[in-house]
């Protein structure tokens, strides 16, 4: 009964001390980027304030090697698509070509989106995560969403969850996207349909932003 015990917590021991440990992925890659990399990665871990150092490290490893697989599928689309418009002369045919690499490339990125979170989650709690997903994403959803509560005070508390729910749906899409640009594409996207959506139930919001800047010039004459 004892050796079985010993041997059930070798085995634990063993398990844990698998996933302890987190290897940097960046064999064959340019080495001042992946120092641009890892600076990036480790100013977001720096903002969790992890006080384990193999913690910090593991969860930053995990981030700089997300970073390095994006990076590796919208290249893989990319030289696919260069292809394509350097070396094939039908239109059809290159137009074929692109829009496979594209359906390739998202497909890729589904494959692998869910991981990240799930691997995340072994060394950090949800508000952990969803501080590393605002990190990879300049922080516009939190930023976002209380400007929205700002500008309109008198929101139901339905209307700020499905506010704040999309916003969300848009920074999972924008942990993917290929560059900055892309990534306030799709914030972008989806503020329009929340000011669509709260047009449509009645908000005047060209009324409620100027009524908000006035409250926050009142606020700055009030501060000084």
């Amino acid at each position: 009964m004892i050796k079985c015990a010993t041997i059930v917590c070798f085995l634990f021991f063993s398990a844990i001390s698998a996933i302890a440990q987190v290897a940097l992925k960046s064999e064959g890659r340019d080495a001042q980027y992946v120092e641009t990399i890892k600076a990036r990665s480790q100013k977001i871990v720096n903002g969790l304030k992890l006080a384990d150092a193999q913690q910090a490290e593991n969860v930053c490893h995990i981030i700089a090697n997300r970073y390095f697989l994006l990076n590796d599928i919208h290249e893989t689309c990319a030289q696919q698509k260069r292809f394509a418009k350097d070396s094939v002369a039908d239109s059809k045919q290159r137009q074929h070509i692109i829009e496979c690499a594209e359906r390739s490339r998202d497909a890729e990125l589904y494959k692998h989106h869910f991981e990240f979170t799930a691997t995340l989650s072994l060394y950090l709690n949800d508000s952990q995560v969803e501080a590393v997903k605002d990190g990879m994403t300049y922080g516009v959803v939190p930023k976002t969403y209380q400007a929205h509560l700002e500008m309109i005070p008198s929101l139901k508390d339905e209307e700020k969850t499905q506010i704040l729910a999309w916003l969300k749906e848009a920074r999972e899409f924008a942990m993917d996207a290929e560059n900055s640009n892309k990534k306030h594409g799709w914030f972008g996207k989806y503020k329009g349909r929340i000011n669509n959506w709260l047009t449509a139930r009645g908000y005047n919001l060209k009324a409620e932003r100027e009524a908000w800047y006035k409250r926050i010039e009142q606020q700055k004459k009030t501060e000084k």
